[in-house]
């Protein structure tokens, strides 16, 4: 391709759109069951009980200390799959790409999305690409689906029980504070780094333990949005520890600086789980000897004497979380 940038006639159909297809799709995830030709394709999977799950991703700004929207679109998709106790393994892209958009950079985010499936052993097998006018896209839009193969017990929000035990992976809302600083809003600047990453290796080695209840990656609406569904849906309360809650000190510098909750910032890497109070020690102990969980925490447990989402602090009171309203940080994944 001699063009430097994206136009409409990338997506009428025609030689530029199979250029651009040929060109950057198709050479970075170039795979054998990926046909750029076919509508539809054929997935074998032996018989396996099916996870299917579908995403969407409108970052701002499309790369970040971290990720980019690319990895950001893999980890996404097959994160929810991995906490539904899943093993990941194809994935559909749809890209909707705006005029004027600089092809070198759409060749980067597709490299990086192409790099991430393979390192966790997924493959794109199905995909399609629009082009919209200057001015009505945000440079890149990516949608995306997911199927992956049941491999351990059912988890579900219906499992959870009164006394269940909560554990989160690592410290809570980096993604969301990394994204706004390579926005360079307010004024502020900083090398905190997103949390993006496959949470795969921590799903799995908690699916050994007959006790897990319930998994979920606290994307938008953070650690507490998460917790106020686990109240809403069982009925039960959440009573959470805020001495025991990772948190990195520059996340919780810039919340103090502009008012914000790092329990309501996104996160991208981790995985709040609910266990069986007996095994929860053992799940701690699995998370700490990777790398994805070194940080990991037993962070509260599940609690029929409340009927909230309870915040006990640092200086030994209580504190109500409530629900998410208004979106502190919108274009965040």
């Amino acid at each position: 391709m001699e063009d430097t940038r994206i136009t409409l006639a990338h997506g009428n159909g025609g030689r530029f759109m199979r250029e651009l297809i040929d060109e950057i799709f198709a050479r970075h995830l170039s795979n054998p069951e990926l046909d750029v030709h076919a509508d539809a394709v054929p997935l074998a999977l032996q018989g396996q009980e099916l996870m299917f799950t579908t995403d969407g991703f409108t970052v701002q700004p499309l790369e970040f200390p971290g990720g980019d929207i690319g990895s950001l679109a893999v980890h996404g998709t097959t994160n929810d799959l991995a906490v539904a106790g899943a093993l990941p393994r194809y994935l559909s892209l749809n890209a909707f790409i705006e005029e004027g958009l600089e092809i070198a950079q759409l060749d980067r985010i597709i490299a990086s999305l192409a790099a991430s499936a393979r390192a966790i052993g997924v493959q794109v097998v199905a995909g399609d690409t629009k082009v919209v006018r200057r001015g009505e896209g945000g440079g890149l839009y990516l949608a995306t689906s997911g199927i992956g193969i049941r491999t351990g017990h059912r988890l579900g929000l219906a499992q959870i029980r009164d006394g269940d035990a909560l554990l989160v992976s690592g410290p809570v809302g980096d993604h969301g504070i990394a994204v706004m600083l390579a926005r360079e809003a307010f004024g502020l600047h900083g090398e905190l780094h997103s949390d993006a990453a496959s949470v795969l290796p921590l799903t799995q080695s908690a699916l050994g333990l007959s006790g897990l209840r319930f998994m979920r990656d606290p994307t938008r609406g953070g650690l507490a949005t998460v917790c106020h569904e686990l109240h809403r849906t069982t009925g039960l309360g959440v009573a959470l520890q805020q001495a025991h809650i990772p948190i990195r000190e520059p996340v919780q510098s810039v919340c103090d600086i502009l008012g914000y909750d790092p329990l309501y910032l996104a996160c991208e890497g981790r995985v709040l789980a609910v266990i069986d109070p007996s095994q929860a020690d053992d799940l701690l102990h699995r998370w700490r000897s990777l790398p994805e969980g070194v940080a990991a925490a037993h962070i509260g447990q599940v609690t029929a004497a409340r009927q909230w989402v309870l915040l006990h602090t640092e200086l030994g009171g209580e504190r109500v979380l409530e629900e998410l309203e208004d979106d502190p940080l919108p274009r965040i994944c």
